[in-house]
């Protein structure tokens, strides 16, 4: 992660998200991480995709059958897909690599998925729901829920039923389906959560500066993100860096003053501030 933050960036989290497509947006995020990369290609290769699959949904008689369309367009003759052998390749976040490799995390797919949608007329989000992000269409009135959520990392549309079986393997056979869980999420919402697959990669790779590159946007994303404070002080009193560590528990403290984990905080912070060296 590169460690300067771009203007593009910060404009892009102080916008509101109808000025900005949702895959410009991402691109923007790639080349946060690599500042060589071209955010027009990206947009262009995104453009020439939607070109070719525009006649196909197009033709379409229904809205859902315009969505059955796409989702062969995407999935069957662009085979896109998730990288189920790499899931854990840093590649698969970056909008510009599943462009070309067709080959993705189930949020960059998902991201891929609504702007195509969008582009075509259709009323797309995505869904944060956990542990795996998804796609929904809405307004679909010749169906009777209106609406179809898609898995663009598996390639397939989802029933609610599906939803809850999914929510059933992954915590227990006791635990149900809340529908808010497949409600839309916000663009910053997406940047945030992409950031944080991204943050988690680092760590688990021991990139501690990359991992801070990821915090340093997250909490410009989301401003009042406790835990983000929180968990970078940590990470900055692990890299010695006691004074930013100091102000990011401050914050955390500030945003989250009852917290069970609030006590240990201000008693890390007051430890530093007992040994924080002078600035000069």
């Amino acid at each position: 992660m590169h460690s300067e933050i771009s203007d593009r960036f910060r404009a892009l989290a102080a916008r509101p998200e109808s000025q900005t497509g949702l895959a410009e947006g991402a691109l923007i995020l790639a080349n946060e991480v690599r500042p060589e990369m071209n955010i027009e290609a990206g947009l262009s290769l995104l453009n020439e995709l939607t070109e070719r699959v525009s006649p196909l949904v197009e033709a379409a008689e229904t809205p859902s059958a315009a969505v059955s369309k796409l989702n062969h367009a995407l999935f069957e003759l662009e085979q896109f897909r998730g990288n189920q052998e790499r899931y854990d390749d840093p590649r698969n976040s970056f909008l510009d690599e599943v462009l070309s490799t067709r080959r993705g995390l189930p949020i960059t797919l998902s991201v891929l998925y609504v702007e195509i949608a969008r582009r075509l007329g259709q009323v797309a989000y995505g869904v944060g729901f956990p542990g795996h992000f998804l796609a929904k269409v809405v307004d679909l009135d010749d169906l009777p829920e209106q609406e179809m959520i898609v898995d663009p990392f598996f390639g397939r549309v989802l029933s609610l039923d599906d939803c809850a079986d999914r929510v059933r393997a992954a915590a227990g056979d006791d635990v149900e389906l809340d529908v808010a869980w497949l409600q839309p999420v916000t663009a910053n919402d997406i940047y945030t959560r992409m950031l944080n697959n991204l943050k988690l990669l680092y760590l688990r790779q021991g990139d501690g500066l990359g991992a801070l590159g990821c915090f340093d946007r997250i909490v410009i994303l989301a401003p009042h993100a406790a835990f983000e404070f929180r968990d970078r002080g940590m990470l900055l009193e692990r890299m010695d860096c006691v004074h930013a560590a100091i102000d990011d528990y401050g914050r955390f403290l500030e945003l989250a003053p009852n917290h069970e984990s609030s006590r240990q905080i201000r008693l890390r912070r007051d430890a530093l501030s007992q040994r924080k060296p002078a600035l000069n």
